[in-house]
């Protein structure tokens, strides 16, 4: 959700329905799934780009399965190496669209607890499961789910016009879709406090300072570093960043001596791939190693 919008994060209500008259054009349809979710493999990167700048790219439920489904195939996919996540127009993800979800009046007690621990956190944890290291491109605001979509990547590149919002607040609403569990490993429990008591927007430079995206770069030049970092991934030892990955993410949640056992374990699991002895027979041989990606 844009910042000032009267709406809620999760909620883009429909215009008011107006009778048609004769000479009134109808509202052109929805894009179909497969343009508001576009979807290319290029050179071992999955490239998932939310296309409906109309909306801000807000998510509907269909778009947030379709970007689950894509993440899931990465995963599986050994032809994809590295994903990453962007968008086009001025926004990068402006929350979640439910339109056509029952009336407030109209819940029942476990509507929306379920409605988020099936949607939201669902797509929040298809990033972080996803066995390929995900890269968010951030080419503009990005508020309440569309924030946490981007803070839950492993690298997080932001064009200077870029914009992170913590909504909720401004709606009376507590933070969803793993924000409060995301932000305090982030920047830390008072700093995350912060941004969601007040909800302030926060610059790409100022989310940059404080640890919540990576790099901040012209925004002409987002796409290009964007494929310079996901290609230089997609060459790497694919199951090494894969074990890294959920070495780094599970340490946030475990003790010394489990994350310890964790490390011992993922190393000797990949000590079993053709990566691993590349790279120590490249190390041995004084040579630049030359990874397949199992």
């Amino acid at each position: 959700m844009t910042d000032g919008s009267p709406h809620t994060p999760h909620e883009r209500p429909a215009p008011p329905e107006k009778p048609h008259a004769s000479h009134e054009r109808p509202a052109p349809p929805e894009k179909p799934l497969t343009s508001s979710i576009r979807h290319t493999t290029d050179n071992a990167v999955s490239w998932i780009t939310l296309d409906r700048p109309e909306a801000m790219n807000a998510l509907t439920p269909d778009q947030r399965e379709r970007v689950i489904e894509l993440l899931a195939a990465a995963s599986a996919d050994p032809g994809v190496r590295a994903v990453v996540i962007t968008a086009t127009g001025r926004g990068f993800c402006a929350g979640a669209d439910l339109r056509g979800g029952p009336p407030a009046g109209e819940r029942v007690p476990g509507d929306v607890a379920r409605t988020i621990r099936l949607g939201a956190q669902r797509l929040i944890a298809a990033v972080l499961d996803c066995e390929k290291p995900v890269i968010a491109a951030v080419n503009g605001t990005a508020a309440g789910i569309g924030a946490h979509l981007a803070f839950a990547c492993d690298l997080v590149l932001a064009a200077e016009p870029a914009r992170f919002i913590e909504v909720f607040v401004r709606r009376g609403l507590v933070p969803d879709g793993g924000g409060a569990h995301l932000l305090p490993r982030l920047v830390g429990p008072q700093r995350a406090k912060e941004l969601m008591f007040f909800g302030d927007a926060l610059s790409a430079a100022d989310a940059e300072r404080i640890g919540l995206v990576n790099r901040v770069v012209p925004a002409d030049e987002l796409e290009k570093t964007a494929r310079a970092w996901a290609e230089r991934l997609a060459a790497g030892p694919t199951r090494a960043l894969a074990l890294t990955k959920q070495l780094v993410n599970a340490s946030l949640d475990t003790d010394r001596a489990t994350a310890f056992a964790a490390e011992a374990a993922a190393q000797e699991i990949n000590m079993t791939t053709t990566d691993a002895v590349e790279g120590v027979t490249s190390f041995v041989e004084r040579r630049t190693p030359h990874f397949k990606g199992h």
